[in-house]
This record gives C-alpha cells, structure tokens and sequence, in this order.
C-alpha cells in the first residue's frame, strides 16, 4: 500500500526510535515471539472492546454482532503475514499516540483510566503492559502497515513506517471501511524471515504461546487439489447430450458401440484441473481449565488436560493438585504427576523435562525453561498461572526476585503435599473390606502394588534425591519413603510403619545394603536379628546408603547399618558383655594378632564379635567410618565405569571372630604364641589354608569380593 499524497507524516519519539533499535538487535532474544506480542495485543484489543460495550452501550451500539476473533492470513508469494483482530480498534490520534510512543501503549492507558475510576478488576487481564510489543513486528519484518477502525472514529486510518525508519505517516484507508471494527497489522517479510509466511510454521508457534488465549484463532490456509473436468465436445451442444441419453439400455448402463473392425474403442484419458480453496482453521481449541473452580472440573476434564500438556493421547496422569494461591503474589496452578518416566527423562542427571512445566501470565505463555521446581521435582508437569508476576519488558526472562521465589517455595510444598495425599489415598483404598463369598469366606484376589507405591516404584530416587537436597522439606520427604524389611513380607512399607513394629527397648532404625532383597535375606548379619525378631530395613537402590550418609537420624532415631562394628542391643546385659569381651580379647590375642599381621591389606582390625554370631565362624564387618560392602560395590562400579581409581573406595573392614566356634578353636591352637621364642614358630600349612579359608568367608559373608578367586578355589 502506497501513501496517498497529504498522508501526515510523523517523527518517532527520540526513545522511540533508540528503542526500537534495542528490540531489533537485543531485547528479544528470540524473534518467534513476534506473532505471541501481536495475538496477546489483538486479544487485549477485544477484551477492551467487550468491556466498553457493556459500559458504554449506546457508543457501541449494534457492534456486538461483529464476533470477537483473531484471524491470521499468509500471502507466500507476496511475502506477507497479517494479523487481523475485531477489537476496539484506534482512533486517528491514538494511532500516533500508542504507534509513537514507547510504554504507552493502550493497554496502559486503559488499565490506568480503569484504576482511577475504581474498575480494575474486569479488564486487568491484560498483559501487554510495556508498549514495545508491537515493535517486535521489526524483528522479522521491512515493513509494517496497521489499518484500524474504531467506532467512535468515522473514518479507517492507515499507519505505516519502515525499519530502522525514524518517522512514520498516517492517513484514511483509501479503500473505506473495510474492517467494521478492529486492527489489521500487515507485515511485509525479511528476505530471512520467509518462514513466517508458512502455514505449518504459524500454526505451530501460536499453538505453543497462545493456545489458551480466550478468544478463537484462526488461520486461514490454503489447499489445492485436481478434480476432474468434463470433456469439451461432450459438452459442446444439447444435441451431443440428447445422443447420449438414447444409446442407454433398458437397464441404465451405457452401450458400447463397436466399430466394423471389432477393434476395441481406446478410453480417452480423464480430464483435470487443479482447484485451489480456502478455509480458516482455529488453532486455540484447548481450554485453560486452571481458570476454573476445581469443584466444576470432572476427572476425565483433567486427564483430557493431562494429555495436551504431555502430547500424548493415550497415558493418564496419576494424580494433580489443582489450587490458587494467594498472599504476597497470587496465583493459579495445576500440578500434574505422570503415569510413568518421560522418554527423555534421565537419572543420571535429573534435568527437568523440557517443556514440563509452563509459566502463563493471564494466559499467555511466557516460557516452559523456568526453573520453578528443584531437580528431583523435574518430573512433574502443569501450569503456573499469574496476573501479577513481574516481567521483563521483553516477557522473555523473568526477573529473579522475591516473588519468583515465593512462587517456588509454594510449588514445592503443594507437590510434594499432592505426593503425599497420593500415599495416604493408597492406604486407605488398601485397608478396605475384603470381599466375603456366599459362604462367608473370604476371596483372594491377587495383590497389586497400590497406586502410591507403583508410582513410588518409578520416581523413588527422586524422592531420596530430595531428602539428601533439599534440606527445609527433609522431614516431609523422609515419610514418602518405602522400603521392603525382614519382616514385610516383600511389601514396601513407611518409616511410620516401621517405627510401629519396634521393641520397647529399640532406639536405632537397623537397615542393611545389597543388590537385592533376595541377596540381603541370605546376609549372616540378619541371623541375630531374625533371633530376636527385630525387623531389618532393606536399602537395595544404589542412591540409599548415600542418602542416609547425609541424613544420619529420623525423629531423633538413628539409623544403624547393621553391617558396620558397632551394632549393639539395649536389651542385654552392658556389663556381662563387657566381662565376656574382655575374656575372650585375653584369650584369642594370639590368633587376633597373627590374623591382624596375616590378613595385612585388606584388614584393618582383627577382634572377637561382640555380638552373636551364630553358625558363622568369622564375618567382615565394615568401620563406623567407612564404607560398608554396598556402598564399596556400587563405588567400584561407578569407578570402573569413569576409568577412575578404584583403591580409593575400599572399605575399612574390621574381621571379627566367632569365639564359639571349632574352626575358631582349631585355628587359636595352631596359631604362633603371643609371646615367640628364639625359634621361629611355623605355622602347620593345614593352619594356614584354614585361616585363608576363614579370611575368604568372612568377606563373602560380609558382602565384600576376595582378592584372589583362583586361590580361593584351589584351597577348596
């Protein structure tokens, strides 16, 4: 569109101008979101207009029957893109006023002149706030021209400027009124921004920041298709028609006359033409159910929300906190926990989702990369919804202050209180009544995980990543953990559950590392146990024993690995152990000393048990300081996986003896005396394989691998 002489022309603002010039090279970091900047200002352009048509009746009048829409047309080969919107539109002078000034825009105004009359409360839902939105247009465009007709203003004025121009004209619509009411922002493309004319392209970023935007989006597309057209001899006259008619048979089919050749007549090739239609499709389908009250939202509403977030028709979500929050910054949210891990997701690191959590001021979409839950919370999905957060004027990156961490600290403790009613909704659906038969008897079912620890099954080192990180919420986390025990029959059960089930004189948590129930269950160490019916907890995930490093108690019980030194029991005499355990060092000196020099590299201390063991001659148990025999395995393995070290990770291991037993016996006789003579004392080679035998034991029992298999099975 050309001007047309007498078109006024206009100087931007100084600031204008140096403006412009920033959003062009710097503010927008990326310039996909133009076409958010333009939909969110068409779409505050019709709330303004249905606001004023419910205050102001009689100056819009009769404009109600223009329906409220957002319509996007391409043109590919004239390199175009228009937004269209039937909002309140622009007078001549707010043209020049809002097109010419930056931060004062009209949604400012008209949210200012709302606030001082007292009626703010119905238009604040409006978010473009800072006046350079609409300068995002030159990110991708040479030119731009807006055509708008307001109602109160007779006439369609034309505003029109060029990048990097410093002026810009205004003049009446040389084609009259062609809007009836609204704004037509063109925009002629860069030579580098073709893409924007694509329709594929456009569908794509407004479903990604505006699929929740109020009012319907369109997008007009273009198809073409080949049809078949008649031949033209046969449509040549009313005569050629007539013919045909009569050469039908009595039954309807068409004869086929036969030349006196016989010589089949050839089919001549159909006729097409290509066909080019037009339609519009709208794009913002999806409602933004975060808006409404939870109590009017069916459960099959927020699955069906669920599978738009996660782009997947088919999976559920197992549960969702849907809440407002409100104090010090008010918002809306719906937290989602998944049915299963994302393909993406991974342990190693954690990282959040891509994508998994997205931040909408009045619903418009700001960004999905925003940090607003921790690490170990990466899995969780859903919306975060506000009318008051602070943005940067490119609404790109959001301020880091007080209230972003408001915001945090809220998510945070609705998630994992939504984990938590998850698992308190799990045992109550688990202590239902069982179903009774027509005798009276009770009918098995097969036992299922309950909702709770099937989720709990796939995202528990999340939760244990939580405990060692996340210090504020620790106690919170510690009751969402579930572990099997000696006594749980291969059921998960709770720390309260555990706590429940100890003796009176108990005052330590007992746990016990390995690879797997199975192999925890065979462990020595659980024989003393099993004896005095004290239940064992079982760490079987590789992240446990870590975690409970960092914890070290739990409501001011502590946990005990019973593998390590120095496990005792406050239901025995102290006094008559310490008597016996002071014999017994007097006694087996010999043999703890000549083990101690024996065993010299892989012992670190060589003692009689102070605790029962048994039928097991020997055991290695782990220092109070060091590594037990899981934690070791799992550290070699990490090691050998990163070419490290693995000398580093051995575990101080202290070798404690049995005194009752005869292979204990057998070796204290045949072992050197405490105090030598002048002659060496050699040691029967019967003796020495036995107190290798007994060294190899003792290790596989305590958990630990043997230096030298091949040895070992030679001596067997």
């Amino acid at each position: 569109m050309v001007p047309p002489e007498g078109a006024e022309k206009y100087a931007f603002e100084a600031e204008v101008h140096r403006m412009m010039d920033i959003v062009v090279n710097s503010l927008y970091q990326n310039k996909d979101v133009f076409l958010r900047e333009l939909i969110s200002n068409a779409s505050d352009a019709l709330d303004k207009f249905r606001y004023l048509a419910l205050t102001e009746p009689d100056t819009y009048k009769g404009e109600e029957e223009i329906p409220l829409q957002v319509k996007i047309q391409y043109d590919a080969d004239e390199h175009t893109l228009t937004i269209r919107d039937t909002g309140v539109g622009m007078t001549h002078d707010e043209m020049v006023e809002n097109l010419g000034t930056v931060a004062r825009s009209g949604t400012t105004k008209f949210i200012q002149s709302l606030k001082e009359s007292g009626n703010d409360d119905s238009a604040m839902s409006q978010i473009g706030q800072f006046g350079v939105g609409f300068y995002s247009t030159f990110l991708v465009a040479d030119r731009v021209t807006v055509a708008s007709k307001n109602p109160r203003d007779d006439a369609q004025y034309v505003w029109e400027s060029e990048n990097a121009s410093s002026s810009f004209v205004v003049y009446p619509d040389p084609r009259g009124n062609t809007l009836g009411r609204g704004t037509e922002i063109t925009l002629h493309l860069k030579e580098d921004s073709l893409e924007y004319a694509d329709p594929n392209r456009l569908r794509e970023l407004a479903q990604h920041y505006s699929e929740f935007v109020m009012h319907p989006i369109s997008l007009r597309t273009t198809s073409t298709m080949e049809v078949e057209i008649e031949d033209e001899e046969e449509e040549a006259t009313p005569e050629t028609t007539e013919e045909a008619k009569e050469t039908k048979g009595d039954d309807g089919d068409d004869e086929i006359e036969v030349g006196d050749d016989e010589s089949e007549t050839e089919e001549k090739p159909k006729k097409t033409k290509e066909v080019t239609t037009h339609s519009w499709d709208v794009l913002n389908t999806n409602q933004a159910i975060w808006t409404r009250e939870k109590e009017d939202i069916s459960d099959d509403e927020y699955q069906a929300f669920w599978q738009v977030l996660a782009h997947e028709a088919t999976s559920n979500a197992t549960s969702w906190s849907h809440f407002n929050a409100e104090g010090n910054i008010n918002f809306k949210s719906i937290l989602y926990l998944p049915d299963d891990l994302p393909p993406t997701y991974s342990y190693t690191n954690m990282e959040p989702v891509q994508g998994a959590l997205r931040l909408y001021v009045r619903k418009v979409l700001i960004g999905d990369e925003f940090n607003l839950l921790p690490k170990y919370l990466g899995f969780i999905r859903g919306v975060v919804d506000s009318d008051d957060l602070p943005l940067n004027v490119n609404r790109e990156t959001l301020q880091e202050s007080k209230i972003l961490s408001v915001i945090k600290k809220k998510l945070v403790r609705k998630a994992i209180e939504m984990i938590r009613q998850l698992a308190k909704d799990s045992e109550d659906e688990g202590q239902s009544e069982a179903e009774i038969d027509e005798e009276g008897n009770v009918i098995e079912t097969e036992e299922k995980d309950s909702r709770y620890i099937a989720f709990y099954r796939k995202f528990s080192p999340n939760i244990k990543l939580g405990v060692v990180e996340d210090e504020p919420n620790r106690g919170k986390l510690m009751k969402l953990l579930r572990f099997q025990t000696s006594k749980s029959d291969g059921k998960m059960i709770s720390l309260a559950a555990y706590f429940d089930n100890m003796k009176e004189w108990q005052e330590e948590i007992y746990v016990l590392g390995g690879a797997s129930a199975e192999e925890i269950e065979k462990s020595p160490f659980l024989e003393t146990f099993r004896d005095k019916d004290v239940e064992v907890i079982y760490l079987t995930d590789s992240i446990d024993e870590y975690m409970l490093r960092q914890v070290r108690d739990h409501e001011k019980k502590k946990f005990v690995q019973i593998s390590s030194e120095s496990v005792k029991f406050k239901d025995e005499d102290e006094d008559l152990i310490k008597r016996r355990e002071k014999a017994y060092k007097n006694t087996f000196k010999p043999l703890t000393k000549w083990l101690r020099k024996l065993y010299t590299g892989s012992i670190l201390r060589v003692q009689v048990a102070r605790r029962s063991l048994g039928s097991v001659p020997a055991i290695v148990t782990s220092s109070d300081f060091g590594n037990s025999a899981n934690m070791e395995r799992i550290l070699r393995a990490q090691a050998f996986q990163h070419g490290m070290d693995q000398s580093s990770f051995l575990a101080l291991k202290v070798f404690e003896l049995n005194p009752r037993h005869p292979l204990v016996k057998k070796l204290l006789d045949g072992c050197p005396p405490e105090e030598e003579g002048d002659e060496p004392f050699e040691v029967a080679p019967d003796i020495l394989d036995a107190a290798w035998m007994l060294h190899d034991m003792a290790m596989l029992n305590g958990g630990f691998p043997i230096s030298d298999p091949e040895a070992h099975n030679q001596r067997l």
